[in-house]
């Protein structure tokens, strides 16, 4: 895979923010923009000011509201929609997809209702084999990659050839990729995350210091690491950027759009009045009952996820979250 022409589907913050990487790495880039305005203000101003105003694009990307002529001679397609809207969008775009493409999801989240990771999704509604269904994750707060920050992340497939010629692809001067071959570790640590940020956030609004936060983080970290490895995944991916990595930005950046959802969680609102202020529902919101359901169904304790759902669901305060972690039976760090 020498540089050539990449397509993203999607121009929301991160789908921006990659095509940027995308573009400084030599790729040419043509994004899916939902909106035709969208389009056509990438295009002819080089900005996306919905999500990161001020940051011009290079003159490599451009965008399109036709998403055939987006993938039209793209031999990798990024896929960056919302993860509950993933499959519909993909049942729209999968006629137009090359059928020798490489299929990247920069999505973090498991579908409600099949219970799917992302990577299953896209092998469900294309036949896509896993040699050509790649996955990308890490601590990546898209403001900041669009800034060109330094920063780092993981190239998944389970086809080693397949990966190295992706990180070739996606290796800019500000962004440096590690490869894998655990996608189901690298998918589960970037949909746990969100969730755990969210309890972190709530244990800020609740007016709680950094030993509450570094404990949500860690017990976070180990519950996501149990469902892992019951699923398969190598507990070493769980420690690295697309683990822990993403955990700790994801729970400690004020960016994080799950942690400061959660934060407004802690000071009493509802979702529903956090949904209007903001205007968006985060990531860990949405995935936390299907998250609860996959470790359910693996047989995997996992009461922080649990409590967070409660809270998300009306069943539970912010409040009555923390107590209910502390008053758990002690047990050790271990079990």
């Amino acid at each position: 895979m020498s540089a050539g022409k990449v397509a993203v589907l999607g121009a929301g913050s991160w789908g921006t923010a990659f095509s940027i990487v995308l573009a400084d790495a030599g790729n040419e880039v043509t994004m899916w923009a939902r909106r035709e305005e969208v389009a056509r203000t990438i295009t002819e101003e080089h900005e996306n000011r919905e999500y990161h105003p001020g940051i011009e694009l290079p003159p490599t990307v451009s965008a399109t509201h036709d998403v055939e002529r987006a993938v039209d001679g793209a031999d990798i397609v990024v896929l960056a929609a919302p993860s509950q809207a993933l499959r519909s969008n993909l049942v729209a775009w999968a006629p137009f997809l090359p059928t020798d493409a490489v299929l990247v999801s920069l999505m973090k989240g498991v579908e409600l209702g099949t219970l799917d990771r992302m990577s299953e999704v896209i092998a469900d509604v294309t036949g896509a084999g896993p040699n050509r269904i790649a996955v990308v994750s890490g601590p990546n707060l898209s403001a900041e990659i669009a800034r060109r920050e330094p920063a780092a992340g993981v190239v998944a497939c389970v086809d080693e050839d397949v990966v190295q010629r992706l990180q070739a692809r996606v290796h800019s001067p500000a962004f440096r990729p590690y490869t894998s071959t655990d996608v189901v570790g690298c998918e589960l640590g970037g949909a746990y995350k969100n969730v755990v940020a969210l309890a972190a956030g709530m244990a800020v609004g609740l007016g709680f210091g950094d030993n509450t936060v570094a404990t949500v983080i860690t017990r976070g970290l180990a519950e996501t690491a149990r469902l892992g490895m019951r699923m398969g995944a190598n507990p070493i991916t769980l420690m690295g950027l697309a683990g822990l990595g993403d955990l700790v930005a994801t729970c400690s950046s004020p960016l994080s759009r799950n942690r400061t959802f959660g934060e407004k969680l802690g000071k009493g609102m509802s979702v529903e009045d956090v949904v209007a202020e903001t205007r968006q529902v985060a990531e860990g919101a949405k995935s936390c009952a299907s998250l609860r359901a996959l470790a359910t169904r693996h047989e995997v304790d996992h009461p922080l996820v649990a409590a967070v759902d409660d809270v998300v669901a009306g069943r539970l305060t912010a409040l009555d979250l923390m107590d209910a972690m502390l008053e758990r039976p002690t047990k050790s760090e271990l079990d």
